[in-house]
């Protein structure tokens, strides 16, 4: 039995990381900061073009459902 040991454990190779192993995880921290950041850059476009937005929402403000809220705060008098 002992023989068997010996001989697996002579014949188990250890594999050396290419980098440290803290490298990994700074890169996949990077990778999503990248991907946020892509993300928050599309952010609240629709509303950046109302040009092409206002004849849409004028055609869906007649839906059934549809709410209209007026215009500016109810405090200021509109």
């Amino acid at each position: 039995m002992s023989h068997v040991l010996t001989a697996l454990a002579a014949a188990e190779a250890h594999v050396e990381l290419p980098m440290p192993a803290w490298v990994f995880g700074a890169i996949a921290i990077v990778t999503f900061l990248v991907l946020l950041g892509v993300l928050m850059s599309f952010r609240d476009v629709a509303n950046r073009h109302s040009h092409r937005s206002a004849p849409d929402a004028a055609a869906h403000a007649g839906a059934p459902g549809a709410t209209h809220h007026g215009s500016g705060h109810p405090g200021q008098g509109h």
